[in-house]
């Protein structure tokens, strides 16, 4: 009879500092990218568009990186990667033109996630079934917070746009410093079959369309979101905080609406988060805009958003039957959160480049229509339910082998 192993952080501690090094230049740059094109005149369809192409970087990673992976190994691959992240960082303060800057952010994207598969799979090589949940849940806690503090650097004094080039670079290269010393030996990635978005819609379609939306909410957020408090407030102080406070809600509310959703089942708390985004959608449309309220509606605006994802894989786990593959259907929700995510930009960019209040008005109208959807669902029996898995809102296509609820499927 084996003894329960216990789970210890030290032998994956140089992943997690990797991951946060990562997530800290991830956060800052995709903000600050916005921010710097508003502040030279660019309009919010050019600014759209050079977000988006960071996400079409991100899906061309999913289908191409791993190849590379697998041909150089791990560590080589992390380095290149790394090294086309930092080129496309320091690109960006050697030459302003709206065209390069698009062909850089493809290439950060590209660089980030291949980057994030590498370390996922890493994660997943050190993980086993008694303590794959509790490296899922220390991968969220360092993501959030990593990511929220990224934001806050915006906000320090007596810095020029070069400087925050400069320091997404160092932060990059000091992940490479740890991933360059860690002993954890290479994983072998094994080829994956890719489902068809029509087939994962047949099998689990509230799970798809909650992933595509939640996709479209956060890459919305990210990328265009500081556009719209540029245009209000016209402070980068304001943008600092209020995505900082949004990515804290964020975190704190993942572990509450998991108990919630494992008791009340994951229709309705998509279709509760839905209507919840849509109230506070319409808060931002109407209500005058005040500094402490904006911060506030931001921390519920980011208890809504962000949980939306996880909820679509609970709840596809709750309704896929034993024959089929959950890991690649997972694979496919995030597949179809990325195409969220690359939507948004493009989408918003036009829209508020005619309508101010358009990227809240498109939350408005998709919550709502999700909402609705969620509550026309079949509701899935307590006996067939599965248990809720807290999960970062940015991952790689690896990122499902570390969910703890594969092991039973």
């Amino acid at each position: 009879m084996h003894k329960k192993a216990k789970f210890s952080i030290i032998p994956v501690s140089s992943l997690f500092f990797a991951i946060g090094f990562l997530a800290i230049g991830y956060g800052m740059i995709l903000t600050f990218i916005g921010v710097y094109l508003k502040e030279a005149g660019s309009s919010n369809i050019a600014i759209g568009v050079i977000n988006a192409a960071f996400f079409l970087g991100a899906i061309g990673a999913s289908i191409f990186s791993q190849k590379i992976i697998s041909s150089v190994g791990h560590i080589r691959s992390f380095a290149v990667f790394a090294s086309i992240m930092i080129i496309g960082f320091l690109g960006h303060s050697i030459y302003f033109n709206e065209i390069f800057w698009a062909i850089l952010r493809l290439l950060s994207g590209f660089a980030y996630y291949g980057l994030l598969i590498i370390l996922e799979s890493w994660l997943n090589e050190k993980s086993h079934k008694t303590n794959r949940g509790k490296i899922l849940a220390v991968y969220t806690i360092v993501f959030y917070l990593s990511t929220a503090l990224g934001q806050l650097i915006l906000n320090i004094d007596g810095q020029n746009e070069d400087t925050l080039f400069i320091i997404g670079s160092i932060l990059v290269l000091f992940s490479v410093i740890f991933i360059s010393m860690t002993k954890i030996k290479e994983p072998y990635l094994e080829p994956f079959e890719r489902y068809s978005l029509p087939k994962i819609f047949s099998i689990a379609p509230l799970a798809l369309a909650s992933s595509f939306i939640g996709g479209f909410f956060v890459g919305g957020f990210f990328t265009m979101i500081p556009i719209f408090i540029l245009d209000n407030f016209d402070s980068i102080h304001t943008v600092s905080i209020f995505m900082t406070v949004t990515i804290i809600g964020a975190l704190i509310s993942q572990w509450p609406i998991g108990a919630l959703s494992d008791k009340l089942g994951r229709r309705k708390m998509i279709a509760f988060s839905s209507f919840f985004i849509m109230s506070i959608s319409i808060c931002f449309m109407l209500l005058p805009y005040d500094e402490l309220y904006f911060y506030l509606f931001g921390a519920l605006l980011g208890v809504g958003i962000f949980c939306l994802y996880p909820l679509a894989v609970a709840r596809a786990n709750d309704v896929v039957d034993e024959n089929k593959n959950i890991l690649e259907i997972s694979r496919t929700l995030l597949f179809a959160y990325g195409l969220g995510s690359f939507a948004a930009p493009l989408i918003i960019g036009v829209g508020s480049y005619f309508i101010g209040n358009f990227i809240f008005l498109c939350f408005f109208i998709l919550s709502l229509l999700l909402g609705f959807y969620a509550l026309s669902r079949e509701r899935v029996a307590d006996e067939d339910m599965s248990v809720f898995v807290n999960m970062p809102s940015v991952s790689g296509v690896r990122s499902p082998n570390l969910d703890p609820r594969q092991d039973g499927a």
